[in-house]
Protein backbone atom coordinates (compact mmCIF):
# COMPACT_ATOMS: atom_id res chain seq x y z
CA UNK A 1 0.00 0.00 0.00
CA UNK A 2 1.31 3.43 -0.93
CA UNK A 3 1.74 5.86 1.86
CA UNK A 4 1.02 9.57 1.48
CA UNK A 5 4.78 10.13 1.44
CA UNK A 6 5.19 7.74 -1.53
CA UNK A 7 2.39 9.52 -3.37
CA UNK A 8 4.03 12.88 -2.71
CA UNK A 9 7.30 11.59 -4.20
CA UNK A 10 5.55 10.14 -7.28
CA UNK A 11 3.67 13.35 -7.95
CA UNK A 12 6.71 15.63 -7.92
CA UNK A 13 6.76 17.69 -11.10
CA UNK A 14 10.44 17.07 -11.76
CA UNK A 15 9.81 13.29 -11.69
CA UNK A 16 7.33 13.43 -14.57
CA UNK A 17 8.42 12.36 -18.06
CA UNK A 18 5.70 14.51 -19.63
CA UNK A 19 7.05 17.62 -17.92
CA UNK A 20 10.62 16.88 -19.02
CA UNK A 21 9.42 16.48 -22.63
CA UNK A 22 7.31 19.63 -22.37
CA UNK A 23 10.27 21.64 -21.09
CA UNK A 24 12.62 20.22 -23.73
CA UNK A 25 10.13 21.01 -26.51
CA UNK A 26 9.87 24.62 -25.36
CA UNK A 27 13.65 24.91 -25.06
CA UNK A 28 14.03 23.61 -28.62
CA UNK A 29 11.48 26.06 -29.95
CA UNK A 30 13.28 28.95 -28.20
CA UNK A 31 16.64 27.76 -29.57
CA UNK A 32 15.28 27.59 -33.12
CA UNK A 33 13.69 31.05 -33.09
CA UNK A 34 16.84 33.17 -33.63
CA UNK A 35 18.15 30.66 -36.19
CA UNK A 36 14.94 30.66 -38.24
CA UNK A 37 14.27 34.39 -38.04
CA UNK A 38 16.81 35.28 -40.80
CA UNK A 39 15.04 32.74 -43.04
CA UNK A 40 11.68 34.34 -42.33
CA UNK A 41 10.32 31.13 -40.84
CA UNK A 42 8.61 30.08 -37.65
CA UNK A 43 9.33 26.61 -36.26
CA UNK A 44 6.09 25.06 -37.67
CA UNK A 45 6.84 26.64 -41.06
CA UNK A 46 10.36 25.19 -40.91
CA UNK A 47 8.92 21.72 -40.28
CA UNK A 48 6.62 22.09 -43.30
CA UNK A 49 9.51 23.30 -45.47
CA UNK A 50 11.66 20.34 -44.39
CA UNK A 51 8.83 17.97 -45.34
CA UNK A 52 8.58 19.64 -48.76
CA UNK A 53 12.35 19.57 -49.28
CA UNK A 54 12.09 15.84 -48.64
CA UNK A 55 9.10 15.33 -50.95
CA UNK A 56 7.76 18.18 -53.05
CA UNK A 57 4.30 18.60 -54.57
CA UNK A 58 2.25 17.07 -51.77
CA UNK A 59 -1.50 17.27 -51.23
CA UNK A 60 -2.38 19.40 -48.20
CA UNK A 61 -3.87 16.37 -46.43
CA UNK A 62 -0.72 14.29 -46.99
CA UNK A 63 1.50 17.14 -45.88
CA UNK A 64 -0.57 17.59 -42.72
CA UNK A 65 -0.26 13.88 -41.92
CA UNK A 66 3.48 13.96 -42.53
CA UNK A 67 4.11 16.89 -40.17
CA UNK A 68 1.36 16.15 -37.65
CA UNK A 69 -0.66 19.33 -38.19
CA UNK A 70 -4.41 19.58 -38.71
CA UNK A 71 -5.88 21.62 -41.56
CA UNK A 72 -6.91 24.45 -39.21
CA UNK A 73 -3.25 24.98 -38.29
CA UNK A 74 -1.76 24.07 -41.64
CA UNK A 75 -3.92 26.25 -43.93
CA UNK A 76 -2.91 29.67 -42.49
CA UNK A 77 0.70 28.49 -42.25
CA UNK A 78 0.69 27.54 -45.96
CA UNK A 79 -0.99 30.82 -46.87
CA UNK A 80 1.85 32.71 -45.16
CA UNK A 81 4.51 30.58 -46.89
CA UNK A 82 2.81 31.33 -50.19
CA UNK A 83 2.72 35.08 -49.41
CA UNK A 84 6.49 35.15 -48.81
CA UNK A 85 7.07 33.20 -52.03
CA UNK A 86 8.33 29.86 -50.68
CA UNK A 87 5.43 27.67 -51.87
CA UNK A 88 2.61 27.70 -54.36
CA UNK A 89 -0.79 26.07 -54.07
CA UNK A 90 -2.63 24.51 -56.98
CA UNK A 91 -5.90 22.65 -57.25
CA UNK A 92 -5.92 19.16 -58.74
CA UNK A 93 -7.55 19.29 -62.18
CA UNK A 94 -9.18 15.88 -61.61
CA UNK A 95 -10.50 16.77 -58.14
CA UNK A 96 -10.71 20.49 -57.35
CA UNK A 97 -11.22 19.74 -53.66
CA UNK A 98 -7.62 18.55 -53.47
CA UNK A 99 -4.89 21.19 -53.20
CA UNK A 100 -1.22 20.44 -53.83
CA UNK A 101 1.67 22.34 -52.25
CA UNK A 102 4.79 22.87 -54.34
CA UNK A 103 8.05 24.60 -53.55
CA UNK A 104 8.89 27.67 -55.60
CA UNK A 105 12.44 28.31 -56.81
CA UNK A 106 12.88 30.59 -53.79
CA UNK A 107 11.59 27.83 -51.50
CA UNK A 108 14.02 25.32 -52.99
CA UNK A 109 16.91 27.78 -52.66
CA UNK A 110 16.11 28.28 -48.99
CA UNK A 111 17.15 24.68 -48.29
CA UNK A 112 20.85 25.55 -48.70
CA UNK A 113 20.54 28.32 -46.13
CA UNK A 114 18.62 26.07 -43.72
CA UNK A 115 21.48 23.57 -43.43
CA UNK A 116 23.15 25.94 -40.98
CA UNK A 117 20.11 25.72 -38.70
CA UNK A 118 20.49 21.98 -38.29
CA UNK A 119 24.20 22.29 -37.56
CA UNK A 120 23.66 25.07 -35.02
CA UNK A 121 20.95 23.15 -33.16
CA UNK A 122 23.14 20.08 -33.12
CA UNK A 123 25.89 22.10 -31.47
CA UNK A 124 23.50 23.64 -28.95
CA UNK A 125 22.34 20.24 -27.68
CA UNK A 126 25.82 19.35 -26.44
CA UNK A 127 25.24 15.83 -27.77
CA UNK A 128 27.30 13.98 -30.33
CA UNK A 129 25.58 12.47 -33.36
CA UNK A 130 25.12 9.02 -31.79
CA UNK A 131 23.49 10.55 -28.69
CA UNK A 132 21.18 12.61 -30.88
CA UNK A 133 20.23 9.52 -32.89
CA UNK A 134 19.56 7.53 -29.70
CA UNK A 135 17.39 10.30 -28.25
CA UNK A 136 15.49 10.72 -31.52
CA UNK A 137 14.88 6.99 -31.86
CA UNK A 138 13.71 6.72 -28.24
CA UNK A 139 11.28 9.61 -28.73
CA UNK A 140 9.94 8.07 -31.95
CA UNK A 141 9.34 4.76 -30.12
CA UNK A 142 7.62 6.61 -27.28
CA UNK A 143 5.38 8.51 -29.71
CA UNK A 144 4.48 5.31 -31.56
CA UNK A 145 3.70 3.50 -28.31
CA UNK A 146 1.50 6.34 -27.08
CA UNK A 147 -0.35 6.42 -30.41
CA UNK A 148 -0.94 2.66 -30.29
CA UNK A 149 -2.14 2.88 -26.70
CA UNK A 150 -4.42 5.81 -27.58
CA UNK A 151 -5.91 4.11 -30.65
CA UNK A 152 -9.60 3.18 -30.40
Amino acid sequence: MNSDLDLEKELKLDKQLCFALYGAAHAFTRAYKPLLSPLGLTYPQYIVMMALWEEDDLPVKGLGEKVGLDSGTLSPLLKRLEQVGYVSRRRDVADERQVFITLTEEGRALKARAVGVLRAIGGQTGCDISEIETLRDSLKRLKTQLEVTDAP
